[in-house]
């Protein structure tokens, strides 16, 4: 049994001519393992249509412009030079003509190639689209064998082709942002007050990692990554290299415009008090609210713990005198009250000093237990200035619990490790440029807020229409 496969095309006068033949399909004895195309036949089967088609139509697409729109005569051919067009189903050689200009009118040059006009690049879009998805998701090293595992693409795809085209992505993303500003809170408070009343708040969480950099080894820098989370509708990501981003303020700004966010709203900053981060998030709303995330506090209050007990190994009394006084300033930083927390951190480091004395003038502490205390000293001084440099934006994190407020940023290190760790591969040991992990986030983010497809179909229309 064969089966041949045509394309044929249709005139708008109604007329069929058969363009080529595709492929001829021929199956023996019917079973299960001989049923339809298998994966071969069909790559073979779509790269033959792509390229009848995609030639047929730049024939006529060349022939229409061989006519001069002014008198109607055929332009002369100058010369033709070949182009390759990537596609999904393969690499398609074409012949670029180059016509001569009418002599009915003067123009600039005496040549052109209406199929450069034609072809601002050399590579469909949707399979950039394709690449820039996949390699926002997984390795670029990957990328190709999966393409090449379900679709004809070319041989010649390779990493760096999807690496180049994903950061050609990136850096069309970055071109579209607007220009950085200081202060975003527009409106006099009498405007913003006549404004309808927005829905519940959007709670923004911000946070930071670290990834291994390419040019010094040894070294690591900064990723900034957030989460936002409206009351209605989906929550957002954003991220950038914070040594790198010259518009960390409008970045975020966007995305919280693209929840719909007035300037009568509510919005909750939650954040680790790392002063970027704080900068970061100042003059974007006048009814914004900065909260220092409890659970950065907890954490540096626990290593103190630790080592209290360390010390209570050495020292019965005086490890148990200083996890009392640990737990009153964690008492006192859940209910808001920092003066009487930074009083109690106070007489903390005055409990811990490796250099008191006895009432003789004597040491009380040598050896081991002095190396023990001070370093718990060196925590406790730690804490004193992080509480005293975010002390304005510690709340009653007690009443916000018990009203089913957010007062922790776990929402945002489930979006670090989502957005970072699992991409940048942090176990692998894997190593970048600032600008080209600046420029993969920017795409990744798109992906997963689900807005990369949108951006195509806004950068080139007639694939939307298709």
């Amino acid at each position: 049994m064969r089966f041949k496969v045509q394309l044929i095309k249709e005139l708008e006068t109604g007329e069929l001519s058969t363009v080529a033949e595709i492929a001829l399909a021929q199956k023996g004895d019917c079973c299960l393992e001989n049923l339809g195309l298998k994966l071969a036949e069909a790559k073979d089967i779509l790269a033959a249509v792509q390229k009848a088609l995609v030639v047929e139509q730049i024939s006529d697409f060349i022939q229409e412009h061989r006519k001069c729109p002014d008198c109607q005569n055929i332009r002369t051919l100058k010369d033709a030079y070949p182009v390759v067009f990537r596609s999904l189903f393969g690499n398609i050689p074409l012949a670029s003509q180059r016509l001569n200009h009418c002599k009915c009118s003067t123009k600039p040059t005496k040549t052109f190639s209406p199929l450069a006009t034609l072809l601002s690049s050399n590579t469909a879009p949707e399979l950039v689209y394709l690449e820039t998805k996949w390699a926002s998701m997984v390795s670029f090293a990957k990328v190709p064998a999966l393409l090449k595992d379900v679709l004809p693409v070319a041989n010649s795809t390779n990493p760096a082709t999807v690496r180049n085209n994903t950061h050609k992505v990136g850096r069309r993303l970055e071109s579209e942002l607007g220009e950085e500003q200081l202060m975003f809170a527009t409106g006099s408070p009498r405007e913003i007050a006549r404004l309808p009343h927005p829905a519940g708040p959007i709670t923004v969480g911000i946070d930071g990692t670290y990834v291994r950099d390419w040019t010094n080894k040894k070294e690591q820098f900064e990723v900034i990554v957030g989460k936002s989370i409206p009351e209605n509708g989906a929550s957002k990501c954003f991220g950038f290299v914070q040594t790198l981003d010259e518009k960390p303020k409008r970045r975020l700004f966007e995305v919280l415009n693209g929840q719909g966010m007035q300037m009568k709203q509510q919005v909750i900053f939650l954040s680790d008090g790392g002063e970027n981060v704080r900068d970061l998030q100042l003059y974007m709303n006048p009814q914004a609210e900065h909260v220092l995330d409890w659970f950065h506090i907890t954490m540096r209050l626990t290593v103190l713990k630790n080592c209290a007990q360390g010390i209570a190994g050495l020292n019965k009394a005086l490890g148990e005198e200083a996890l009392g006084r640990i737990e009153k300033v964690k008492w006192y930083l859940w209910h808001g009250n920092t003066h009487s927390a930074l009083s109690y951190i106070e007489d903390l480091v005055i409990c811990v000093d490796p250099d008191n004395e006895d009432d003789y003038g004597k040491p009380l502490w040598r050896g081991e237990q002095k190396a023990r205390l001070a370093t718990i000293e060196g925590y406790v001084s730690d804490l004193e200035t992080y509480i005293d440099r975010n002390s304005k934006f510690i709340v009653n994190y007690g009443e916000r619990y018990r009203a089913g407020e957010r007062i922790s940023t776990g929402f945002t290190e489930s979006a670090v490790n989502y957005i970072v760790n699992k991409r940048f591969s942090k176990r692998q040991q894997m190593q970048w440029s600032k600008s080209g992990a600046h420029l993969l986030l920017q795409t990744r983010i798109k992906v997963l807020n689900d807005e990369l497809e949108a951006t195509f179909e806004r950068w080139y229309p007639g694939s939307q229409a298709a």
